[in-house]
């Protein structure tokens, strides 16, 4: 069932959201989205070396990726432009805003891959997920004003507009995957599009961060935390296209359920980060909550 792999790749994302939180700490934004991306394409390259040299014993196998033709590729280096541009954004953001204004944000991304499946999928919502829908959309009204309390304007901070950017950024990759997983394996995808990743992400630090490196603000420091950001990511990932590449799976169902990782983003950022104004952004959380139950409800209609 295609539902059950979104949630587990909800509840990879959500520590994969605290790992970053982590890992930028202090520490330039560039090189740790580079090691991320790195790490990533390290842990798939044995398997696209081994489809590469003819390993037919992964034909029948999850790990299965095959070679691809040359428009195959430009499709998945789209992917990687997209999802790069996304976490550019988001990173910035999440280095600047408490978990637990950008984790809820981020939970509302699939409102707009929802009017995007509509008119580009035809895709078509039950009651029991229009509900989901307004629940998440009502909280994010709710977290624009409690938000305030910490001197966060949701109308005037460039900070959540970087997020903001990221989540329409990434509404857009959703897209994008669905349309990808009509023809293409998903390892295939996963496989080639962090290597492409890992390219493009050392380009622009190359231009951008290593002319700078020297500046305080630009500095990198080591963490623990990047190598965990890249494990917990691909889990996620691969996950989330399995759950896509079922015929029945809808692109908006799959990527709200996704969002549910804030549930695991808020409750770390409140032991770990110890982030204020918990009272009221339980609430935006509870809402989200409830907009997941009714998404799963009527997913099984």
């Amino acid at each position: 069932m295609w539902v059950i792999p979104a949630f587990v790749s909800a509840l990879l994302l959500g520590f994969y959201d605290v790992a970053k939180k982590r890992a930028l700490a202090d520490n330039a934004v560039l090189p740790v989205l580079l090691l991320n991306t790195l790490f990533s394409s390290f842990i798939f390259l044995p398997v696209i070396i081994a489809s590469a040299l003819g390993a037919g014993w992964l034909d029948d196998t999850p790990f299965a990726i095959g070679k691809g033709s040359l428009n195959d590729h430009v499709l998945v280096m789209g992917k990687a432009v997209l999802v790069l541009s996304s976490w550019i954004f988001g990173y910035i953001g999440l280095k600047h805003l408490p978990l637990t204004i950008a984790g809820p944000i981020n939970a509302t991304r699939p409102v707009m891959t929802l009017v995007g499946a509509m008119l580009i999928f035809g895709e078509r919502l039950n009651g029991w997920q229009w509900a989901g829908v307004v629940f998440a959309i009502f909280s994010l009204f709710l977290l624009s004003r409690s938000s305030r309390k910490e001197g966060v304007d949701f109308a005037h901070n460039k900070w959540i507009l970087c997020i903001a950017i990221a989540a329409v950024l990434g509404a857009c990759s959703g897209l994008y995957d669905r349309h990808l997983m009509h023809s293409l394996r998903p390892m295939f995808v996963q496989g080639w599009y962090t290597l492409y990743q890992a390219v493009l992400m050392s380009a622009t630090v190359a231009v951008l961060w290593l002319p700078k490196r020297g500046e305080e603000n630009k500095k990198f420091r080591w963490s623990w935390a990047i190598p965990l950001i890249s494990i917990f990511l691909s889990c996620a990932d691969v996950a989330y296209l399995y759950a896509l590449s079922n015929p029945d799976a809808m692109i908006s169902v799959v990527s709200m359920i996704r969002r549910s990782s804030v549930i695991v983003s808020f409750s770390c950022g409140a032991i770990l980060f110890h982030e204020k104004n918990l009272r009221a952004k339980a609430v935006d959380l509870a809402l989200i909550f409830v907009g997941m139950i009714f998404l799963y409800i009527g997913s099984r209609q």
